[in-house]
């Protein structure tokens, strides 16, 4: 009986403590969406209301349309879909490849590999910079591409490969027998096999290449080549003082990182658990 009575007070104190922690989450989220639907007269009334009485989408448009925000939202959207895209292919099959075949070097291959997560990302910037230089890429959509995508390859294998070392080999074994090849195993049972994985990698690898400043901010020069966390930085120092405006312009930002993760959010915490169990 005293058990099950401090059983349930512990449940209740979790249940208290993860709503306070909820609170403090959703509190500001709540107050920009709200602010972001108020016209500028409203955006100081005493006191604040979170249900604004008279709701306006009009700093949505602003928004979009002021300092060329649109093509950076779509600037943004074409490196994040391309470098997912690519993450995607290229980290599936080397780890496809460190998995389920052997050949000379595999292990050291594989360690010196993941050795390169533990190189902070800044002590690669000058470097970088130097390679994109002798290869024409600053300055280009393309440029952040390849380094959004060479930056992920590394912990995305690792999570990938711990996946395929799970599924089962009875069945490589049988399409084998078959008739099958490697290329049709891979495309036709790993892959559809290790769709949480593959879900993983790509909210990982989109949020990355979407959130992504200092290589942007580095490389690119040009005004409309430049990407939406540039674009918002900007934003903000030209409309400091129009709440609004800045709130709906970050609100637009975070739409596709939301769609994204609600869209692929089933099978995120499976995936993320099986690449992490064996590797």
């Amino acid at each position: 009986m005293r058990y099950r009575i401090q059983r349930q007070l512990g449940q209740m104190l979790l249940v208290l403590v993860l709503s306070i922690g909820a609170v403090f989450v959703v509190l500001p989220f709540t107050y920009m969406i709200s602010t972001s639907l108020k016209g500028q007269v409203y955006v100081f009334e005493f006191p604040p209301r979170f249900i604004p009485s008279h709701a306006t989408l009009n700093n949505f448009a602003s928004a979009w349309r002021s300092n060329n925000f649109g093509r950076y939202f779509l600037n943004s959207l074409l490196v994040a879909l391309v470098t997912t895209a690519l993450e995607l292919f290229l980290s599936s099959t080397v780890a496809y490849a460190f998995a389920r075949f052997e050949f000379p070097g595999k292990n050291v291959l594989y360690y010196t590999l993941l050795a390169t997560l533990m190189v902070p990302s800044m002590m690669l910037i000058i470097p970088q910079f130097m390679l994109a230089s002798r290869l024409k890429l600053l300055n280009s959509l393309t440029g952040l591409i390849l380094v959004y995508t060479a930056g992920g390859i590394a912990f995305n294998t690792f999570l990938l490969r711990g996946f395929f070392e799970q599924l089962p080999r009875e069945l490589e074994e049988a399409a084998l027998i078959d008739g099958g090849t490697h290329l049709t195993i891979f495309l036709r049972i790993l892959l559809p096999l290790s769709t949480p994985a593959l879900a993983t990698v790509a909210i990982f690898t989109f949020l990355g290449a979407w959130d992504e400043y200092v290589w942007a901010l580095t490389t690119i020069n040009e005004p409309l080549k430049r990407t939406l966390p540039i674009a918002i930085a900007n934003f903000h120092g030209a409309h400091a003082s129009d709440w609004g405006l800045v709130f709906a312009g970050s609100l637009i930002a975070v739409i596709p990182v939301l769609t994204v993760f609600v869209l692929l959010q089933k099978f995120f915490i499976k995936g993320l658990t099986a690449g992490a169990i064996k590797g």
